[in-house]
């Protein structure tokens, strides 16, 4: 337990700033957006002048900027790379930040096994995305419904998309963990995660662009596609790459802690 509020506590600086630019990308986005609604023809025209690759590297395809739901599905494109950095940044910390920071043996002496280390860890490290996911539900329910002066806005295709967020978090978490232990010490985990963030978003631009699926399918920036999401209420299949990566990451890491040579700080 001690060790859980230990890790949750150093989280808590880092969830308060990252719910906050989330907050402030939805209600400052979608307030702009907002603000042209009565130009949507010409709105219209601009992206029509678009090329259709730029369209589907950037999500803008079959966008419905008549209502704000449609508009929250690009906005809402920017939060999944918020979130996508914020996830892989706590999961290379994860174990590694003891390694890097020479505190490793300090904490494995202690009478708990390695395996009870990682599980609480990981455990600290879920309730702070979890607060920051409870963060981005409130504020897009706030801003969409405090912005709306039209018909109410369908609920279910709205919970579907946020849903989603858990998976993808996860997603990035776990890869990120076995990043860091498949490698010998991390140096630097910030670049690391912004290049696993970013990394999975051009894969998934770039296989838009060339009209190749087979380049696209391993981003989970392509299995949660806002807009697609929010048009046919229903996640795509590719959803299971996800589940099924998190699903080999988790086992993998802690096999790879308990096996790993844990430099000391002598």
């Amino acid at each position: 337990m001690n060790i859980f509020i230990h890790e949750f506590k150093s989280y808590l600086k880092s969830v308060v700033i990252w719910s906050f630019s989330i907050f402030m990308i939805i209600l400052v986005y979608l307030a702009a957006f907002y603000s042209i609604a009565d130009d949507m023809a010409m709105m219209d025209d601009l992206l029509s002048s678009f090329p259709e690759e730029l369209l589907l590297a950037f999500g803008m395809t079959n966008l419905n900027f008549t209502s704000i739901l449609g508009m929250y599905g690009l906005v809402f494109l920017f939060c999944q790379i918020c979130l996508a950095i914020q996830a892989a940044n706590y999961g290379i910390s994860l174990v590694s930040i003891e390694e890097r920071e020479f505190t490793a043996d300090f904490l494995l002496a202690k009478p708990v096994g390695r395996g009870k280390i990682m599980t609480v860890k990981l455990l600290a490290a879920l309730a702070a995305l979890t607060v920051t996911n409870l963060s981005v539900w409130v504020s897009s329910f706030f801003v969409i419904n405090f912005l709306n002066d039209g018909p109410p806005i369908e609920n279910k295709p709205l919970v579907m998309l946020l849903a989603s967020i858990v998976v993808f978090q996860l997603f990035f978490l776990t890869v990120g963990l076995l990043i860091s232990l498949l490698m010998k010490r991390v140096r630097s985990v910030t670049p690391l995660s912004m290049a696993l963030a970013f990394g999975m978003y051009v894969v998934s631009a770039f296989g838009g662009m060339l009209g190749d699926d087979t380049i696209d399918v391993i981003s989970p920036f392509k299995h949660f596609e806002p807009n697609a999401i929010l048009t046919n209420t229903a996640y795509d299949p590719l959803v299971l790459i996800s589940i099924a990566a998190i699903l080999i990451a988790v086992p993998t890491s802690y096999l790879l802690y308990t096996k790993r040579n844990i430099h000391s700080a002598v």
